[in-house]
């Protein structure tokens, strides 16, 4: 269904000319589209960004300061903890409740109450004395633990903070179901440290400097953003100490895997505490969300125009030009009698008359005999094509292979057979171009029969690229360069002579090379060859002219070679070569592979045409 589908849309978008209009200028405006989409998607990124960079700046200034606080109070516990006074009158009093105890205990709590005035973040200090198993507060005074569970708890607490700091959340469960918070009376995140830190022999004193959570709330508050923003301080249990709201731990853990939520998360240098902003992210992007709407509607404006420009141009330019292909296929069938309504002043006005009386001259042209004339020239064509029999030469060449067959004249009837097999591929082919793996093949037979003629004085090696093999080239083209290579090089040679053809594709050319380590020839003589080459390939010669040849008395083939690759190939193509006195010859010839495809599978009128276009038009 779907390749059915597509099959029926190509063909409509091959038929109808106004879907390809419209194609082709949606296609023009897809970079537009796709430059304000990114613009508008890169602007959001980068206003999360900027929105990030701010939001954590301030979550990271709020965290210094409360990091700042938790020092301060760390160090108001550490003078509490090591205060000789304090802790004079904690030992003094024992495990009974004395009226010097007692005198003690409010002794103690005026002291801390002075305290808590340095610093406005401690909302409460509390010091539990183990051998009576009182607690004192700043705020709910003195009272006793009774539950000898929650006097060991309290003990063991103590024993495992050792002289360090352990903060406790006020949800912190204590025996008897009570809750750190109920057991000192205070809610909040509290530190808790022992009294008298020097002394290894101390007794399980516990101090509780509570710090104020509405005060905590009211240093963060602040950042909030918007009212449906939340912030949240937590622990490193990731347990809320203070938040704007009552949020629990797993409400907390689905807002943050909330993909629509934007959070910010701050983590302290010193503590495991962390500053963590959710914000819904529609707030975040409300800025851009205008500007996004603008690009939306540029974008369908844009594809209106484009289909309101599509049908202008068809209805103005590609309707006329459409009727005008039409009529032009119907004459191109034989149907003379079409002639085409025109009512329009304009150009194409003017092209359809035109066409209208082209269309009448050419039916007046064949019915005053220009098809006769035609059969006249097709027959005397034939008739030229026939003064040639190549079927004569391979039934000679045949009957003098058999002949020599008979005689036991191997040498001569693997000669006949190479020859014969090369002049069948040259006329009997029925193209001008051979590829390159075919014209070595066909190669190959002419250089078999010279080396039977020269008694395999040579060898010869082809180093053909795998890539080139495919690629057509004009035949006979490597033939002539083969056999100057052999009369003229390898001939001279005793023995050892070795030819070698190249082929091989290199930045958008077909290089081919032949190759001989025969006698070479002197520098004045490669001069000169190479200067005659030059005429040939000169920029300013057109492409289908030829060099002044009346005077030349050498160089046929290679001149024949480089003027037929001249005008074939154009001014791009190149013809080079290459000897030293001695150690032999090279000549290269550079061919541009798009003519090679292209090029040689037109006709010869069609490739004319080209090569006058190419050299300027003059011919």
């Amino acid at each position: 269904m779907k390749i059915r589908l597509l099959r029926w849309f190509t063909r409509l978008y091959h038929q109808n000319i106004q879907l390809r209009l419209t194609i082709y200028f949606l296609f023009i405006l897809l970079p537009l589209v796709a430059v304000s989409l990114f613009s508008t998607f890169r602007s959001q990124d980068l206003l999360v960004e900027q929105t990030t960079e701010r939001t954590r700046t301030a979550l990271s200034s709020s965290m210094d300061y409360i990091d700042l606080t938790l020092q301060n109070v760390e160090e108001i516990s550490t003078v509490i903890a090591t205060d000789s006074n304090m802790l004079r009158l904690l030992e003094k009093s024992g495990p009974g409740l004395s009226p010097q105890a007692v005198l003690n205990f409010l002794d103690l709590l005026k002291q801390l109450s002075s305290i808590t005035s340095i610093n406005h973040m401690i909302s409460q200090v509390s010091i539990y004395h183990s051998p009576s198993g009182v607690l004192l507060s700043t705020t709910n005074g003195s009272k006793r633990v009774t539950n000898p569970a929650q006097q060991d708890w309290l003990a063991q607490m103590a024993r495992f903070s050792g002289s360090g700091i352990v903060y406790t959340m006020s949800e912190e469960p204590t025996p008897e179901g009570k809750t750190f918070g109920d057991l000192i009376g205070a809610d909040g995140i509290s530190l808790v440290r022992v009294m008298d830190l020097n002394n290894p022999l101390r007794q399980p004193n516990l101090l509780a400097v509570t710090l104020s959570k509405a005060k905590l709330l009211n240093l963060i508050h602040s950042l909030l953003p918007s009212e449906n923003a939340q912030i949240y301080l937590m622990n490193d249990n990731r347990k809320i100490i203070t938040g704007s709201d009552d949020a629990t731990a797993e409400q907390l853990s689905a807002r943050m895997a909330d993909e629509d939520m934007f959070t910010v998360q701050v983590n302290s240098k010193y503590y495991k505490w962390s500053l963590l902003l959710m914000q819904p992210r529609k707030e975040v992007y409300a800025k851009s969300e205008q500007m996004q709407l603008y690009t939306y509607v540029i974008i369908g404006i844009s594809v209106l125009l484009a289909l309101w420009i599509s049908w202008a141009v068809y209805s103005g330019i590609a309707s006329p030009v459409q009727k005008l292909m039409q009529g032009m296929k119907r004459a191109g069938s034989g149907n003379f009698n079409v002639k085409l309504e025109n009512d329009r002043q304009d150009e194409f006005g003017y092209l359809t008359q035109s066409f209208n009386q082209m269309i009448l001259d050419q039916k007046q042209l064949i019915e005053h005999g220009y098809e006769q004339q035609l059969r006249l020239a097709v027959t005397e064509l034939k008739f030229l094509q026939t003064q040639i029999n190549p079927h004569f030469l391979y039934n000679t060449l045949d009957s003098i292979y058999w002949a020599a067959k008979n005689y036991e004249a191997d040498e001569i009837s693997e000669m006949v057979l190479n020859l014969s097999r090369f002049f069948r591929l040259s006329l009997n082919k029925g193209t001008d171009t051979f590829t390159v793996e075919e014209t070595v093949a066909h190669l190959h037979y002419y250089v078999r029969v010279q080396q039977l003629r020269f008694l395999d004085k040579f060898s010869v090696a082809y180093d053909i690229q795998e890539e080139s093999k495919t690629i057509p080239i004009m035949k006979l083209l490597l033939q002539p360069l083969v056999e100057n290579a052999i009369l003229h090089g390898l001939e001279q040679r005793d023995r050892g002579g070795e030819l070698i053809v190249r082929a091989r594709l290199e930045d958008g050319f077909v290089h081919m090379t032949v190759t001989d380590n025969g006698v070479g020839m002197p520098q004045d003589r490669l001069r000169y060859i190479s200067g005659e080459l030059e005429r040939v390939f000169a920029p300013d010669k057109p492409g289908l002219s030829l060099p002044p040849w009346e005077n030349a008395k050498d160089l046929y083939g290679l001149r024949n070679v480089a003027s037929r690759v001249r005008m074939v190939y154009g001014k791009r193509s190149r013809m080079e070569i290459d000897s030293r006195e001695g150690e032999g010859t090279s000549v290269t010839v550079r061919l541009p592979l798009d003519r090679c495809k292209e090029m040689l599978q037109l006709s010869p009128e069609r490739a004319d045409t080209d090569n006058e276009k190419e050299a300027g038009g003059s011919v």
